[in-house]
Parts: structure tokens; C-alpha cells; sequence
């Protein structure tokens, strides 16, 4: 195939622009190479000798139309991550993540580009709360942990018929959306505008809901992006660990190598019809968890503290079912959480960090998004 990814030179995009590279796809790349993720402004030299690089931004009409040239599938990354900036930086992540959206779609109908499938990265984000259950009722969906819930340091999820605690169960895809911050938004717009877009023009549409992707190459500096990233820069200066709502919280990360492999099967594995599918390892683990793993992949003790401190617009638990990832596409994930760590810890050792976490958390209690339960 010949493939654009848009933000190809990010963190995701690196890995899948390689990994098409070296199965003989021909790729070109759109990128602005935006500050908060690239520290240099030059061309990126990490990417395969082969492919090609154009520099720009998926809303300048001009830039796409470069870039669509001979393009017959589109894997489109480029959008802003991070739940918490999001929540005071509306304007700015509807531009880039919606109006984005809509001008690469718009370019590939002024341009007349003849691309038969888009790949959308979208985002378990999507969901807000994932799948729960009642040891009484059975699976039920609650309702969006309001602030006063939260203030009052009840985090997990309450069953609507009886009040008790829920258990977190997988998420599939026929779960309803019900998206709990600003960047959710606009991933769900995002994946509202290309499934509309290719059932008005015939063209395929493949919505790859991520989880937590973590591994090599991820943004050390950006506080806002990637707990694994946050967690190394912690042990790295032997500060401690806080983990927000008292450490009770279940996530699902998955190794960006494995989500490279589910980019690829998205653009080329034969599909019946467009499709919405979760991208994850499909195991749930908590926050903490996590921290001790990657603190004995780099051999350090990890000094972890629990807080009632909790985040406007984070989620108590979210973890993928992927029986239709499985199905449809034929994607299974094969890079455990332990390994993936390791691996992560491997590269990371040798790079530059900063932790800038305090600054990151400053900002958000300015902003009244960062508190702290009474309870």
C-alpha cells in the first residue's frame, strides 16, 4: 500500500511508520513536529532512510494536499493527548483533534486522493467509566462520578440499584459512550466524523480505540502524556510515587509494538465493512502495580504514596475486551506488561528526563481540576 500517517513522526507513529517501512509499504509522513514532543525542530532522523517526510500541519489544506499524492490509506495520528491539559485548553484540542479531523477529510475530497481505508487512532477515553458489574444485579452502567461524589472520596463506581461498590469488568465495543473530559470529546467527534465520512464517499473506515500505550520512545518531558513516562522521571530522582485516589484506580497498557502490529492489520488486513475496535492487552492492572514493576526493571526500590487526591475528568477503571479485535482483525497482544517495562526502562535509561510533574499539577489546582476528598 501507499500510506500516509499523519503525527508519523510522534511517539505511536514512530514505531508503525518502521514497522510498515520494513514490510515494504511505501509511507510518507505529515508532521509538525510540535514542541511538548519533539525537542528538535529539524527533520526527524529516526525515521527509516525510505520514508518519505513532510513537514507540516494536518489543518493547512496545502500540507495535505502534498502529502495526499498517490496516497491510497490513511493512518491519521496527529491530534493532542492528555486528559488533564485538555479540561483548560478547550479551544486548542477541538482545533487540532476536530477541525484536524474535518480538514484532512475535506482535503481528501478537493484533492480527489484515491484512498480506500482510514485509520483512525481514537481512545478508550471515549468510554469514560469502562464496563462494571454488581455482585446483586449483574453488569449495570453507572452514572459519571460527579465532583461532590468524588470530593467526598467515593471513587469507585456505585451500582444505580442498591449503592454498592462495582467491579470492573472488560469493555467492549457496544458499550455507550460517555466521554468525561474535553480530550474524550473530541476522540469521539473525531471517530463520529470519518465513520460519516466513509459511509457518504465508500470508503472503509477502521476506529482503533487505544488503551494505555506505553514503551520506548514515549515523551519523557511531557507531564501530561504517559504514566510510565511521569512514574520513571519519579524513580529516576528517588522521589516518591503519589498515586491519586488512593492507588485504587485499574488502567490497561498496552506496548506500542503491539498497537504498531494492530496499526498495520487496520490498514491492510481484509475487512467486510468499516469497524470500531479496542486496542489494549485486555489485562487490568492498578496504577501501583504498574510503578513496582517498572521500579524493579531499572533495579531501584519505588517509594509509593497513596493520596485522596483525585483529577477532574479521570476515569476510575476502563480495560478491553478485544474478542472483536481478535475476530475481525486477527490482533492479540504479545508483549506482557512486565517485559514491555523492561523494555521501556532499557531505553529510557539512556535518555533524558525531566520531571515536571509538579509544575503539570500546579497548574491543574490553579484551575480547580486537581483536588483533594475530604474523606
Amino acid at each position: 500500500m501507499r500510506i500516509l500517517v499523519t503525527g508519523g513522526a510522534g511517539f505511536i507513529g514512530r514505531h508503525t511508520v518502521r514497522r510498515l517501512a520494513a514490510n515494504g509499504h511505501f509511507v510518507r509522513v505529515l508532521d509538525s513536529l510540535v514542541p511538548e514532543v519533539h525537542e528538535g525542530s529539524g527533520d526527524p532522523v529516526f525515521l527509516p532512510r525510505n520514508v518519505e517526510f513532510e513537514r507540516g500541519d494536518v489543518r493547512d489544506p496545502a500540507a495535505l494536499a502534498r502529502a495526499l499524492n498517490g496516497i491510497s490509506g490513511v493512518l491519521h495520528l496527529a491530534a493532542l493527548t492528555g486528559v488533564g491539559q485538555s479540561m483548560y485548553q478547550w479551544d486548542r484540542y477541538v482545533d487540532a483533534n476536530v477541525r484536524g479531523t474535518a480538514t484532512l477529510l475535506q482535503a481528501i475530497l478537493e484533492t480527489k486522493a484515491k484512498v480506500k481505508r482510514i485509520v483512525l487512532a481514537s481512545s478508550r477515553a471515549v468510554y469514560g467509566e469502562g464496563a462494571f458489574s454488581c455482585p446483586a444485579h449483574g453488569p449495570v452502567e453507572p452514572q459519571p462520578r460527579h465532583l461532590e461524589q468524588l470530593e467526598n472520596g467515593r471513587f469507585c463506581p456505585a451500582c444505580p440499584c442498591c449503592g454498592t461498590d462495582l467491579q470492573a469488568m472488560p469493555t467492549s465495543e457496544s458499550k455507550s459512550p460517555h466521554p468525561a473530559s474535553v480530550y474524550a470529546f473530541t476522540k469521539l467527534q473525531q471517530e463520529q466524523l470519518v465513520r460519516h465520512f466513509g459511509d457518504a464517499f465508500g470508503v472503509q473506515v477502521v476506529n482503533l480505540r487505544y488503551f494505555n500505550v506505553y514503551g520506548s520512545e514515549q515523551s519523557l518531558n511531557n507531564p501530561y502524556t504517559g504514566i510510565v513516562s511521569i512514574f520513571f522521571s519519579r524513580i529516576r530522582s528517588g522521589t516518591p510515587i503519589r498515586l491519586y485516589e488512593r492507588g485504587l484506580p485499574l488502567r490497561d497498557f498496552v506496548h506500542v509494538q503491539d498497537v504498531a502490529h494492530a496499526n498495520e492489520l487496520a490498514l491492510v488486513h481484509p475487512l467486510p465493512d468499516s469497524s470500531t475496535l479496542n486496542v489494549g492487552s485486555g489485562i487490568a492492572a492498578r496504577i501501583g502495580e504498574v510503578a513496582g514493576y517498572l521500579g524493579a526493571a531499572c533495579g531501584q526500590d519505588v517509594q509509593l504514596e497513596t493520596t485522596p487526591e483525585f483529577r477532574v475528568g479521570d476515569v476510575f477503571a476502563c480495560y478491553a475486551d478485544l474478542e472483536s479485535a481478535r475476530s475481525i482483525l486477527g490482533f492479540s497482544p504479545r508483549i506482557s506488561l512486565q517485559e514491555g517495562l523492561r523494555e521501556f526502562a532499557s531505553w529510557a535509561a539512556t535518555e533524558k528526563s525531566s520531571d515536571r510533574l509538579a509544575q503539570a499539577e500546579a497548574e491543574l489546582r490553579e484551575m480547580g481540576l486537581q483536588r483533594v476528598a475530604r474523606a
